[in-house]
């Protein structure tokens, strides 16, 4: 349950970075060749094109990231050995 929530968190937080960053990168691209303003075109390049791509690729790159972090951590957990009970001396 930990790893489905923390991939869906993943997901989030990826989809919002990588559609700021696809907005940034639409910007640049507008600026770069020169993309015409005519009606609005420019912008709905950048809002319809690049930011959905971007919020797509950066929501799998984060429900992948924090799913496999969250299944090594589950995996390093199961494979702990217990510790030994405390006898009340200090030192081995």
């Amino acid at each position: 349950m930990k790893i489905a929530l923390l991939a869906l968190l993943g997901l989030l937080l990826g989809a919002l970075g990588g559609a700021a960053l696809g907005i940034g990168a639409g910007l640049a691209w507008v600026e770069i060749f020169q993309t015409t303003g005519f009606e609005g075109y420019s912008g709905m390049l950048v809002f319809f094109t690049f930011m959905p791509i971007g919020a797509a690729i950066g929501g799998l790159a984060g429900a992948l990231l924090f799913g496999v972090t969250a299944a090594r951590d589950a995996e390093m957990a199961a494979r702990q050995s217990p510790t030994a009970p405390f006898d009340g001396t200090a030192g081995p």
